[in-house]
């Protein structure tokens, strides 16, 4: 059982119930187990979600398996259009589908509808993907025609986190679906509603039973498993480096191929001759979003040394404009909450100055929740824990830097490699720090513009695989070359 919820008792018996979807239908857990959650914004009993076990996967496995040929031979066109009414109908129903996100994450609402907009949008964008070639003709001799096609795995396993889950799922299950593969996914026990009922809504407008199938419960129970399940051939992992080494283990002795997203610590360099207004406002969203809960939050602020004081009174007047309850929510679970407390002892004992935040943060109606003040230490050196270690939580870190190659080699001096950010009006340097620096995206006067388009990935301990734009149908799916002689 996971520290961020306790199994339902007789007393709870009023709160919604969450059952998994296995072969296009509601189904209740094997052992008739539930986990009680809390909500974020009050701390009160929230939802009691299915706790599920080998067995449960189990059957999901079978159903996936079940439809799996059928699935990779329906046309093209037919798993296009599918893909766009799913997309249609969550759109249609973005409203009711933002409440459950904020339910279960606390995110203000404008936020929860731009994860819904969001996961429409990879829907959307791989369905249109169908008619796109799938191999080539290779011109290897007059008497050989040769040719290569993208075929599917199979099942795939795909296990989501807790912060942005919705997105998270669409973001592996939408490519995965049009590349021809069925589904078992796992999201968070803690944020599983929206999962749900995107597979609901999925079953709704067409997709046959067992193309998406959602086991609900802990990692131990459910998301090993999955990784172990024989049928499963791939499998999409978003999570923290702990996590991912585990499933890497299980993958390697099964020699299956893994999509791991393992979050980050990225640098946020600012340069002399940057537009510092711009540069301060971005970097403020970019450690504050989602309440920092985001894998590729910039919290590494690299600042160089001749405008650093300039710099971090304009952090503190942009950090004042972030208010917990309106457009900051709360940490997702009460172990994060904690464990972001914790690295303001951190901060305090490594000697880092405070600029602004630090503690927790009271909402009015909401005594209970898991707000944290937004939060930026000046005077850091990259080697104190709270520059190396992904917080998770609105905390940003400055650092000083003298010239280019400094700068460059604190933002390499990572275990991480997510994104790199640099503010500067000079492109020439733009161009080379962007190409020297360890990272998977690389923004330029700009913070994190990725869209549903622009691959996405990491460096070093931040994973390997990419997902979004065209290149994650590559990943899931296998190359196949035929040679016939004519």
């Amino acid at each position: 059982m996971s520290d961020q919820a306790t199994r339902a008792n007789a007393s709870a018996t009023e709160l919604e119930r969450l059952d998994h979807w296995i072969g296009g239908a509601s189904a209740q857990p094997a052992t008739g187990d539930y986990i009680e959650t809390v909500s974020p914004m009050t701390g009160a009993a929230h939802l009691r979600v299915a706790a599920g076990d080998a067995g449960d996967v189990a059957r999901a496995v079978a159903a996936a398996e079940a439809a799996r040929d059928g699935w990779r031979r329906f046309p093209a066109a037919e798993r296009g259009r599918l893909m766009l009414a799913l997309a249609q109908k969550m759109r249609a129903e973005k409203e009711r589908l933002a409440e459950m996100e904020r339910a279960d994450t606390g995110k203000p609402m404008a936020g929860a509808l731009g994860e819904i907009e969001g996961s429409a949008q990879y829907f959307e964008f791989y369905g249109s993907l169908v008619y796109l070639p799938v191999g080539d003709v290779l011109d290897v001799a007059p008497d050989q025609h040769v040719f290569t096609r993208r075929e599917p795995y199979g099942v795939i396993g795909v296990i989501t986190p807790w912060n942005l889950p919705l997105n998270q799922a669409a973001r592996a299950i939408a490519p995965a679906l049009v590349a021809g593969n069925t589904i078992v996914a796992k999201p968070s026990e803690i944020t599983s509603r929206t999962t749900i009922e995107m597979a609901r809504m999925a079953s709704e407008v067409g997709f046959p039973a067992g193309v998406i199938n959602i086991v609900l419960g802990t990692g131990e129970a459910v998301g090993e498993a999955i990784v172990r399940a024989e049928a499963v051939r791939k499998v999409a992992f978003t999570g923290s480096v702990g996590v991912g080494r585990a499933i890497g283990r299980i993958a390697a002795e099964r020699i299956i191929p893994l999509t791991l997203e393992l979050g980050g610590k990225s640098a946020n360099i600012v340069f002399e001759d940057a537009d510092l207004d711009l540069a301060a406002a971005e970097a403020v969203k970019g450690f504050t979003l989602n309440a920092g809960q985001v894998c590729s939050a910039g919290t590494r602020l690299l600042v160089q040394r001749s405008i650093y004081d300039r710099f971090m009174d304009k952090l503190a007047a942009e950090i004042a404009k972030i208010v917990p309850g309106e457009n900051l929510g709360p940490l997702i679970t009460p172990a994060q909450f904690e464990r972001v407390k914790g690295y303001f002892t951190t901060a305090e004992e490594d000697g880092a100055r405070l600029l602004a935040g630090g503690g927790i943060a009271e909402v009015a109606g909401q005594e209970g929740g898991f707000y944290v003040k937004p939060t930026i230490y000046a005077d850091v050196t990259n080697s104190m824990r709270i520059a190396r270690e992904e917080i998770f939580g609105p905390v940003g870190v400055a650092i000083a830097f003298e010239d280019e190659d400094e700068a460059v080699r604190i933002a390499n001096d990572s275990d991480y490699g997510l994104i790199g950010t640099l503010w500067s009006r000079d492109v020439s340097r733009a161009l080379r720090v962007a190409d020297r620096i360890e990272a998977g995206q690389i923004f330029v006067n700009v913070w994190n513009t990725m869209s549903v388009q622009t691959p996405f990935g990491g460096h070093k301990n931040s994973g390997y695989g990419r997902e979004k734009g065209i290149e994650a149908i590559h990943h899931y799916s296998h190359l196949k070359t035929v040679t016939v002689k004519i």
